[in-house]
């Protein structure tokens, strides 16, 4: 069966060579992509070449059948079932084919495969799902964490234009710098920096993940888990001036823009972006951890950014909010900013984006500044949110796709124990 696969997608790959450009664009998605988001499948398919597109689906960050107990079931959560599953969803949305790449730890010797290098050497496009990024690199690198065969035939299609998309862990292996690899964000300021991972501690792996994206720390399942602490204590201890936190059922599309001569980045999705900038940051000088001057700006659905010199698009749909706030004064306090999982209800954590409902509240405001503490006490942390006048703080809000939604750039946010 895999031979006839094989022969087809070869004799695609002839037929329909992929466009001549610098690289391909990164579709990557912070987790929790529900099936139904036909804004970012869609894209991901126009992006592979819309009703040519031949889509590898690569689910190697999740448990081999051999380690799920469901497998063969219509509960079977392992990394066949789960490639089987997005390649027929990605011919839904319109994909000419899709195939599961079959790398898994059950078949990590497929990483040098004369055929399943063929099959992927027939795509146009490429999605990675989600589970753990450390079976992407035991299956897709070699133990010095050089690129297997399959990996690199990966690496020369994207050379070549073809996209790579990501969800959970398969966005997070994108990165080239430091790549984290768990934790929480009250450990991370309480207790710091790991390289080995361990409970809710934040633990990182220095040597990256498979270097796609090179414009600073990644993290997922950014707001609806709080994880704004842990990204920038990570990117204070390895002196990263960048860090990007995807939302969960969001995507950070990022790809050449010719008519600019720049890469330029753009928010899909029902949720929002974070990027922080800490080049102006202030480190505390007490026993316990703290940081100053960090610039949170937060982008939703249409917006867009230019690393190269840092500059915001908001999208047209959006008007700034300077002098038409609705409330008086901001949000009170909050005793949660992170959203502990030790806070926890009935459907886990108790207060899931609580940062972003204080931080966008606030740009909804006439205050020019409100704060939210940890819900971790031993020391407790406080976190101030500040529209700074120095830094242009700004906000929007408006409706897209009749969702309506609050974006801002540059919030000053100061951490320290209180």
């Amino acid at each position: 069966m895999i031979g006839s696969v094989i022969r087809y997608t070869l004799m695609l790959a002839l037929l329909l060579p992929l466009p001549a450009l610098a690289a391909g664009p990164l579709l990557l998605v912070g987790g929790g992509l529900k099936d139904d988001n036909a804004v970012i499948y869609q894209r991901l398919v126009q992006l592979a070449g819309g009703s040519q597109a031949r889509i590898g689906v690569i689910t190697a960050a999740s448990i081999p059948p051999s380690q799920d107990p469901d497998a063969g079931t219509a509960n079977a959560r392992n990394s066949k079932a789960n490639g089987e599953f997005y390649a027929q969803l990605l011919k839904t949305y319109g994909a000419q084919d899709a195939q599961w790449i079959p790398i898994d730890l059950d078949s990590i010797g497929n990483n040098s495969n004369p055929q399943v290098i063929a099959q992927i050497n027939g795509m146009t496009g490429f999605f990675f799902g989600g589970g753990d990024q450390s079976r992407l690199t035991q299956t897709l690198q070699t133990a010095t964490r050089a690129d297997t065969p399959a990996l690199a035939a990966i690496r020369a299609r994207h050379a070549a234009g073809a996209v790579l998309a990501g969800s959970s862990a398969g966005t997070a292996i994108m990165v080239g710098g430091p790549m984290i690899t768990g934790g929480e964000s009250y450990p991370a300021l309480r207790y710091g920096v790991y390289t080995t991972p361990g409970g809710d501690d934040l633990s990182y792996d220095m040597q990256g993940g498979f270097g796609f994206f090179s414009h600073g720390l990644l993290d997922t399942h950014f707001s609806e888990r709080g994880r704004q602490g842990r990204i920038v204590r990570l990117a204070d201890y390895t002196n990263v001036p960048f860090a990007y936190g995807v939302d969960e059922d969001t995507a950070l599309l990022v790809q050449d823009n010719p008519s600019l001569g720049q890469v330029e980045m753009e928010v899909l999705g029902s949720n929002g972006v974070f990027i922080f900038d800490l080049r102006n940051k202030q480190r505390g000088t007490g026993s316990s951890y703290a940081l100053y001057d960090v610039l949170a700006s937060y982008l939703t659905a249409g917006d867009r950014y230019r690393p190269a010199n840092q500059q915001f698009v908001i999208a047209s749909g959006k008007t700034s909010l300077r002098g038409r706030e609705y409330y008086s004064s901001a949000m009170t306090a909050t005793g949660d900013i992170f959203s502990s999982p030790n806070n926890s209800g009935a459907n886990g954590r108790r207060n899931p984006r609580e940062f972003v409902k204080v931080s966008t509240d606030l740009f909804d405001s006439r205050s020019t500044s409100t704060l939210g503490r940890t819900y971790e006490n031993n020391p407790r942390f406080r976190v101030d949110l500040i529209k700074s006048t120095a830094f242009d703080s700004h906000g929007y809000q408006g409706v897209i796709n009749g969702k309506r939604l609050t974006s801002y750039l540059r919030l000053r946010v100061d951490m320290r124990p209180n």
